[in-house]
């Protein structure tokens, strides 16, 4: 018996915002919105296709309340694939992330940035060619 990764939850404040800057990051589409909550994703899962492999996760943006207080225990990573990373950050900077100091000092190899609403996430080295 397992389990598929399907689907990863965001608690924000403003879906819509949120799901239009990741759809904007990543390459997505909304593929579900109801009261509250919009799914993004680079496909639309069926139950056969999740049950024949695994496939890459789905976002989905939840509205809630309350604000976010601390550092976030779970980030995304991402990784420019036909730009350089500096390149990504400045694209992003554009989108509305900002540069966010989690304590990693100036020697590393990726970038940390925040979402609109504050969700930390990196940008790691580029897959550009």
């Amino acid at each position: 018996m397992t389990s598929r990764f399907t689907e990863l939850a965001v608690d924000c404040h403003d879906p819509e915002r949120l799901a239009a800057f990741w759809s904007e990051v990543l390459g997505f589409a909304v593929i579900d919105r109801s009261a509250g909550k919009i799914e993004v994703g680079s496909w639309e899962p069926t139950v056969e296709e999740v049950r024949d492999r695994q496939m890459a996760p789905t976002l989905v943006f939840v509205q809630v309340p309350e604000s976010k207080i601390v550092k976030n225990r779970l980030h995304l990573d991402v990784s420019p694939i036909d730009g350089s990373t500096e390149d990504e950050v400045t694209r992003l900077l554009g989108l509305g992330a900002t540069r966010a100091d989690v304590g990693q000092g100036p020697d590393q190899s990726w970038v940390v940035m925040a979402d609109p609403e504050g969700n930390e996430f990196c940008v790691l080295r580029t897959l550009a060619p």
